[in-house]
């Protein structure tokens, strides 16, 4: 399994997540040409495409993507908000009552996706649990917090936006409130770490960094360092 981190930041985001036949877009926040030159212009290649929410910088791309043959999966409200519709797209089935934020699992191709809900300022906002052949992996961006605590994962990709000690003195007081009520610090990260089983954890990606709020090495540094295990920071341009 290969989790390709192509654009990471609030300019667009966009990942790649490729088990054998199987390959999945994260995110299609960038335009469907910047996508195509991601993905070496193998696009026809996708399964389908999960998207978080109907932010631009994380759903710029999504009828594009439809249009070019892949599916789309999004929450009822990620649709609605962009209105989205067509045969590829596929609104996320609650798995109990609305006020439940857990969500049915959705096979494709031999991996097995599990959405669940997140925090954040946008309409039912989810994260992705991903499960392969040999791997679990979890997907989170855009969310101040999570929930849940997860059982047997071997891939952490998790959004580090900011920390409290590196938040920018010139931020604009509306701009700090909504920073800290809809997206995760390095605290928060690291408490969420604490509280899941890392045992069998062989790589954890930090993403969405803050252009001005983030420090990169020490992050990188801080997580490696008080889970023992390799950290890696996305970065802005494709690999």
């Amino acid at each position: 399994m290969q989790f390709i981190p192509h654009y990471s930041s609030s300019s667009g985001n966009l990942y790649s997540l490729i088990d054998g036949d199987t390959r999945l877009l994260l995110e299609c926040g960038v335009s469907i040409n910047r996508i195509r030159r991601a993905v070496g212009f193998n696009l026809g290649a996708y399964t389908a495409c999960l998207l978080t929410h109907c932010h631009g910088d994380h759903a710029t791309a999504a009828t594009d993507v439809m249009r070019a043959g892949l599916d789309l999966y999004c929450s009822d409200g990620t649709a609605d908000q962009l209105g989205l519709r067509g045969h590829r797209l596929h609104k996320l089935e609650r798995n109990g009552s609305m006020n439940e934020r857990r969500y049915k699992t959705i096979g494709l191709g031999g991996t097995m996706v599990t959405p669940y809900g997140v925090q954040h300022d946008a309409p039912q906002p989810v994260g992705y649990l991903i499960t392969g052949c040999g791997y679990r992996l979890l997907f989170a961006t855009d969310t101040y917090y999570i929930r849940y605590k997860f059982d047997g994962l071997t891939h952490i990709c998790v959004e580090c936006n900011y920390s409290e000690k590196t938040i920018s003195d010139d931020i604009h007081p509306a701009q700090r409130d909504r920073l800290l009520a809809s997206h995760m610090s390095l605290e928060t990260l690291l408490d969420m770490l604490a509280a899941n089983d890392l045992s069998q954890v062989r790589e954890i990606h930090l993403l969405h960094l803050s252009d001005s709020n983030a420090d990169a090495d020490c992050f990188r540094d801080t997580v490696m360092q008080v889970t023992g295990r390799p950290v890696f920071v996305a970065g802005k341009e494709p690999e």
